[in-house]
């Protein structure tokens, strides 16, 4: 049960990251925030055609003197205020804040039974799901099975299967797991084809069109039963001053060439500096060439990329192999998708990190294709494979209904709130967040939430304000919408339920506007009013 007491903004939650799978999580997330197009991240309105023409020393002077007129109204003064500076009506604002033991009388419903975009704060439905279904402690299973024989020199003479059941965080300290297990059942060589068995989702669930139109980025990787590494590449590049720009890449690709025509430059680092992101295309022989070309400053100094790349059995199938190849196994095959025959014998089986694990790397660092592949798993468990988003949204709903959380008003698309179709009511998620509060899951459920100016997509919000350390907060971003949810842990003790939506064109420059509602609650939600 969530309480004040659980945080403490001078004893910090924090953890350091021990994998490099871990860090790719992390910095997939950074991307997001700073390379991601406006569709994804919030572009705000078009310059007024006055600040066009005036220079910048004028427009900051007259800033400086301009009034903004706050409007009376039903939340806190300061909430108010930051809605005026950024142009948002209150009709385009949906808020709950509800004490924690009121029995479920909210302190404030503004607009709360408006259906609402929540961008990421959509993961709160899917993950509390998939832990009140499935169990914190689940795993998934992904399986290796061979068939022919296998000679006394450990080659097998007939086909490798490799059976996903949509592990999300299956990456090359996990998979190489698996790699060792068949190397223990004596196999040391391939000479057959490696068959990539998917058939625990859906075909419609699969290949699916990206969400907007930057397909290289991380974020717009979509689900799959055989998702490796996020389907993506980092590459970090550090120049030196003899003039070499060194790549590593992370995971490795079999099949994967670096064409590195990077220059090192003594100029200043300015800009987007395009010569640190590549292309990223199959060339003939089935390779996978990287190439990189321009000027690189000095100055810059080292830099992680991170590219969406491939399909997924092409990803996948080149991160096993490096991995087999690196332990000292042969190939001498081709790939291809196809289901695994009842005759074939069982080899290895890999077991993912547990669901509490991955549901704190989904909430913390709102990492979508994880969030995707928990929604078909439960479609998958719940019912019969293969996973549909159909069977996904009637276990959930089936679930809340259980719960006596029936959410009239639910619609959901793919679990993770990359969505333009997803909504969700404030009040219903607030709803959802007093349940779980109470709930078997709730410690693990809570901490698994970004921790406001420590961690996740809050660690740079309230870092100096009295709720850093004092809220558990889900953060929610798109084009046109804000989000948060979560609690509050406040200075007198109390705990409250916030959720928030703004949906509308301004809503990136009401940010502000959460924050305040934030302090507010940690204040103890005294008093509401206009400013004067």
């Amino acid at each position: 049960m969530y309480r004040a007491a659980f945080l403490n903004r001078k004893n910090p939650l924090a953890k350091r990251w021990r994998t490099a799978a871990t860090l790719v999580i992390a910095a997939t997330t950074f991307t997001f925030a700073m390379n991601t197009p406006v569709e994804a991240r919030g572009g705000g309105g078009p310059k007024a055609e006055a600040q066009k023409s005036t220079p910048k020393h004028a427009t900051a002077k007259k800033a400086k003197f301009q009034r903004v007129v706050v409007p009376a109204g039903p939340l806190p003064a300061t909430v108010m205020a930051a809605l005026a500076r950024a142009h948002v009506p209150l009709s385009s604002m949906s808020v709950v804040v509800e004490r924690i033991g009121s029995g479920g009388v909210p302190l404030v419903a503004i607009n709360a039974n408006q259906p609402m975009m929540p961008a990421s704060t959509m993961k709160l439905v899917t993950t509390y799901s998939g832990l009140s279904l499935l169990g914190p402690d689940y795993r998934w299973k992904t399986t290796a099975y061979a068939d022919g024989e296998v000679d006394a020199s450990g080659v097998l003479h007939g086909n490798l299967y490799i059976q996903g059941t949509g592990d999300p965080k299956l990456v090359p300290e996990e998979l190489i797991d698996l790699v060792d297990q068949i190397r223990r059942n004596g196999i040391t060589g391939i000479d057959g084809a490696l068959v990539l068995d998917k058939r625990y989702f859906d075909t419609s669930t699969r290949d699916l069109p990206a969400f907007d139109a930057d397909e290289s980025a991380p974020y717009n990787v979509g689900p799959d039963p055989l998702l490796y590494a996020f389907k993506s590449l980092s590459f970090t590049l550090t120049p030196s001053p003899d003039g070499q720009v060194a790549i590593d890449v992370l995971p490795q690709l079999a099949q994967l060439q670096i064409d590195n025509e990077l220059k090192v430059t003594r100029g200043a680092c300015a800009g987007s500096l395009p010569a640190a992101s590549p292309s990223v295309a199959q060339t003939t022989g089935g390779f996978v060439q990287a190439s990189f070309i321009g000027d690189y400053p000095l100055r810059c100094g080292p830099r992680t990329i991170n590219v969406a790349a491939l399909d997924h059995s092409t990803f996948f199938a080149g991160g096993f192999l490096a991995l087999w190849k690196q332990a000292g196994g042969t190939f001498n095959g081709t790939t291809r998708e196809g289901p695994t025959p009842v005759s074939a014998r069982l080899v290895g089986t890999h077991r993912s990190p547990v669901l509490s694990d991955i549901v704190r790397d989904i909430n913390k660092f709102s990492n979508n294709v994880m969030a995707r592949n928990l929604f078909l798993t439960i479609g998958a468990a719940m019912g019969k494979p293969p996973a549909t988003t159909q069977k996904s949204s009637a276990a959930i709903e089936a679930f809340l209904h259980r719960s006596a959380l029936p959410m009239t008003n639910l619609y959901l698309d793919n679990g993770s709130g990359l969505s333009r179709e997803e909504h969700i009511t404030a009040q219903s998620l607030a709803d959802l967040l007093v349940a779980a509060n109470s709930s078997p899951v709730a410690q693990v459920f809570v901490e698994s939430l970004p921790i406001a100016g420590v961690d996740g997509t809050m660690r740079n919000r309230l870092t100096n304000a009295g709720a850093g350390g004092n809220a558990h907060i889900k953060t929610g971003t798109l084009r046109d919408v804000r989000a948060i949810a979560g609690y509050v842990g406040a200075e007198n003790g109390e705990s409250y339920v916030v959720v928030s939506f703004i949906n509308d064109p301004r809503a990136e420059a009401a940010r502000a506007a959460h924050d305040a509602l934030l302090e507010w609650v940690y204040e103890g939600a005294r008093h509401t009013g206009a400013a004067e």
